[in-house]
């Protein structure tokens, strides 16, 4: 069973939840010049090469989800995300595409990636608000719950804090109505 990223449920409510995610490792790449859909499959190989060896000690590690995806530093503040690979940005910008390394991993102790476009960094710890959903990876979807997440999140009394971001949990050849996908946005509380 793959790995997720750690986290504990702060707040429940009937569309989203609030989260406390500890600090976490990621390794991150970017890519430009491609769509939302196509950001994740792009980035994909190069952070699996990472993680099958395609590093200075040649050490393998363990898939986690989910994958995350979100817009590329040039334009935003953060792109955080653990466990699954996160997704934010647009084809100008570029998107961040990131994997979250297994809890073990601290980033001192990370394989230093050979291919130069993969990073390696820490995400602090945060407070995110989430929404779950089933479906297909696409724009539309994301931007349909992302808009929906920023409402409820607002309307609860927190603040939007960063970019928000595109997680997916599962692999490609998983029927779209089993995939779990989610929204991820970083809040600060209101007030």
């Amino acid at each position: 069973m793959t790995e997720q990223q750690p986290y504990t449920v702060v707040r429940e409510e009937k569309e989203w939840e609030l989260r406390s995610y500890p600090p976490h490792v990621i390794a991150e790449t970017t890519v430009t010049g491609v769509a939302f859909e196509d950001a994740g499959n792009r980035a994909f190989g190069r952070l699996v090469g990472y993680i099958k060896g395609d590093n200075v000690s040649r050490q393998s590690i363990a898939m986690t989800a989910p994958v995350v995806q979100g817009r590329s530093p040039q334009t935003s503040e953060k792109i955080e995300m653990t466990a699954p690979v996160v997704q934010t940005g647009g084809d100008d910008e570029g998107f961040v595409v990131a994997f979250v390394l297994p809890a073990e991993i601290k980033e001192a102790d990370a394989p230093v990636p050979t291919d130069s476009r993969v990073t390696i960094r820490t995400v602090p710890e945060r407070l995110v608000a989430a929404t779950t959903f089933s479906g297909r990876w696409t724009e539309e979807s994301y931007a349909e719950h992302r808009d929906a997440l920023f409402a409820h999140v607002r309307e609860a009394g927190f603040e939007p804090v960063g970019e928000p971001q595109f997680a997916r949990f599962n692999a490609p050849f998983i029927p779209w109505f089993l995939r779990r996908n989610e929204v991820l946005i970083d809040v600060a509380p209101a007030g």
